[in-house]
């Protein structure tokens, strides 16, 4: 990693993102729901921002992608422990995406820590990045509804359960993957000591 990659505007807007994160947890707990639905409206606008200004200037780097679905994982497991914290969304639902997060990341940590190069091996999926799209759109919809008093429960039902199954699939879908290059890199470099 190079000292200029923590420079550049797409990386220094990431840490922006993140940085928001805290200040919408303290929004939404202290019930300024139009304070945070606008800070996640900030951090979403943000999110695509970098990623744009990261292709444009081409100052895409291994940090920003390593950093860039840190901060979105942070983002939204933060904001799913706030809404089954105050009982708008479903407490499974919450725990799903946060044990899914958890077991990708030390996933990845395992397989880096066993000499497996992931960030070459490792592309998002398209149900991943569908999933991502709908956890957001659930958040959103969400702090909507409590900003703005919208009847939407209904939906917010659907888009729940809709949710949770993409969620689960793609966390399963991640965790073949990794086993598959695990014995794939086992088999390939056999064990020499015996």
């Amino acid at each position: 990693m190079k000292w200029q990659d923590c420079r550049s505007v797409p990386n220094l807007i990431t840490c922006f993102r993140i940085l928001l994160t805290p200040c919408f947890a303290f929004a939404y707990l202290g019930h300024d729901f139009v304070w945070a639905w606008s800070i996640f409206l900030l951090a979403g606008f943000s999110d695509g921002l970098d990623g744009f200004l990261a292709r444009i200037l081409n100052q895409r780097t291994s940090l920003g992608a390593m950093l860039d679905p840190l901060a979105d994982k942070i983002l939204i497991g933060t904001s799913f422990i706030c809404l089954a914290t105050g009982g708008v969304i479903s407490f499974w639902l919450a725990m799903l995406v946060i044990c899914r997060d958890v077991v990708i990341v030390g996933g990845l940590f395992f397989l880096k820590f066993a000499g497996i190069d992931v960030q070459k091996k490792i592309n998002p999926l398209i149900i991943s990045k569908l999933t991502t799209a709908l956890q957001l759109l659930l958040i959103f919809l969400i702090l909507s509804r409590l900003s703005f008093a919208l009847d939407m429960v209904n939906v917010q039902r659907g888009i729940e359960w809709i949710t949770g199954l993409l969620t689960g699939i793609s966390g399963f879908v991640y965790v073949k993957q990794g086993v598959d290059m695990f014995y794939a890199e086992k088999i390939k470099t056999p064990d020499h000591t015996r």
